[in-house]
């Protein structure tokens, strides 16, 4: 393949994944935009192999890499869970960084680039931000990855002076840059450039291990960025405009999504990165003395499918407990069932339910729940009031009126979805513990509200059966 037709061929591909960025912003799209990220990235990949930067001898690697590639992903696509696809993402992220490492490294000992003055500093330093960037992204989502999936625990760790250690790391970076690109050989080259990629490995898993369970979701996007600006940094280094292109369309939609999310939960970007933000959970919510808040009021499956009956209005508010229960083919049902009956059901999604972007979203479209009654907080907050019912599943800290009525509490001032409002709200959990933040929640005790006990699939597998 010519070089012309390679560039035509990128210019093509580089068209179908920003048309797949655009598909990917709406449910109703996604499917669409999914393929045309598969097309592009098919044409980007022939055109690559193909291209005349490839000779023949490199076939048989590349066929190989690519089969034992395309191996590990049928099966993890096969057999990963939709409730794994938080880890799963982030683990996905780590071989981006762990890619723009090596290629780095490669680069730089490749004997067949010969550059001298500006150029050969400009490569170089191409190279040292690019592995920079990878190692930070390889190790920080590796310890999301291990936070996500419960290997490690969700409270944040939390070093003295973690901001002086960090700016120490900052500073180091810098002054083994300095040494690196004015090394006069190799060898005298190779030094810095591995202490500053330990020093990046060692911040990466600092900076997440410093943040808690709450800001998980912000991680997730934020990560992704990484691994966007990594990518983009492989392509400078590797002179491949298509992927300095794609790695920067990734780099800064993960960042745009970063902050919409830390404007979700009333935070800024920095105090994310800065940490401190929830614990693992796993306790009831008590008041300072020890106590427990208040006394609650449970009801019963068939209850529950006694007050759906007599609603006009119902709110479902879906989080991680449906997830982890499966149980969103069993809210699908009772969907169609109840808009049978002539109510009015609609779902109220908050920007970080679940551990990563679009996670309830994605549940929800996979039980084929009609994408025009998934709302968005902002959409759908002001209708709680006239609501009959409202069904928390699962979710705990994006419907916690701390926010609203706590000035005291770590989330105050972050937008919740307002439950409470209905004239009747329903939290279905297992036990009495606090949400993934590991923050009290007063909603428990609210006289309008009613706890439903028990793993969410069962207990709306009870619900569907009472209402039929």
């Amino acid at each position: 393949m010519s070089s012309s037709l390679a560039t035509v061929a990128y210019i093509a591909a580089t068209i179908l994944f920003i048309l797949s960025l655009g598909g990917l912003s709406n449910p109703e799209t996604a499917r669409r935009g999914n393929l045309y990220g598969i097309i592009g990235m098919t044409i980007a990949v022939l055109a690559t192999v193909f291209g005349p930067r490839v000779t023949p001898a490199g076939y048989g690697w590349i066929i190989g890499a690519m089969a034992v590639g395309g191996t590990v992903g049928l099966i993890a696509a096969k057999k990963v869970q939709m409730t794994q696809m938080p880890e799963l993402v982030a683990l996905m992220h780590s071989l981006v960084g762990l890619a723009a490492c090596l290629v780095g490294f490669a680069s730089y000992v490749d004997t067949s680039i010969v550059l001298t003055g500006a150029e050969k500093s400009i490569h170089e330093l191409e190279i040292y931000i690019g592995i920079l960037i990878g190692a930070i992204t390889f190790s920080g989502s590796i310890i999301a990855f291990g936070k996500l999936s419960g290997r490690i625990g969700g409270k944040p760790m939390l070093l003295p002076a973690r901001h002086w250690i960090n700016l120490t790391g900052l500073l180091a970076v810098i002054w083994f840059g300095h040494v690196f690109l004015n090394a006069d050989s190799l060898q005298g080259g190779m030094t810095p450039l591995i202490v500053m990629t330990v020093i990046a490995l060692l911040f990466g898993i600092h900076m997440v291990m410093a943040i808690g369970g709450a800001d998980m979701p912000v991680v997730v996007s934020m990560l992704n960025s990484y691994s966007g600006w990594a990518a983009a940094a492989t392509g400078f280094m590797l002179s491949n405009d298509l992927l300095i292109v794609v790695g920067a369309l990734v780099g800064s939609s993960g960042a745009i999504l970063s902050y919409i999310m830390c404007r979700a939960m009333n935070r800024n970007f920095i105090s994310v990165i800065a940490g401190g933000f929830g614990t693992g959970g796993g306790t009831a919510a008590v008041k300072k003395d020890g106590e427990p808040q208040g006394e609650v009021t449970p009801i019963s499956a068939a209850e529950t499918a006694e007050l759906l009956k007599d609603a006009r209005n119902v709110i479902i508010v879906p989080g991680y407990g449906m997830a982890v229960a499966q149980a969103q083919h069993a809210v699908y049902e009772i969907t169609q069932l109840l808009r049978g009956k002539g109510i009015n059901v609609r779902f109220g999604i908050h920007p970080v339910a679940g551990r990563m972007p679009g996670h309830m979203n994605v549940l929800l479209a996979e039980a084929k729940v009609p994408y025009d009654i998934v709302m968005e907080m902002d959409e759908i907050n002001e209708d709680f009031p006239d609501t009959d019912v409202s069904i928390v599943i699962g979710a705990n800290d994006i419907v916690n009126p701390a926010a609203q009525e706590d000035p005291a509490s770590p989330i105050a001032g972050m937008p919740v979805l307002e439950v409470w409002k209905a004239k009747t709200s329903i939290m279905m959990k297992r036990s009495m513990a606090s949400g993934y933040a590991g923050i009290d929640n007063p909603l428990f005790y609210k006289d309008n509200n009613r706890m439903l006990f028990g793993d969410a699939k069962k207990m709306l597998d009870e619900v569907l059966a009472a209402l039929k």
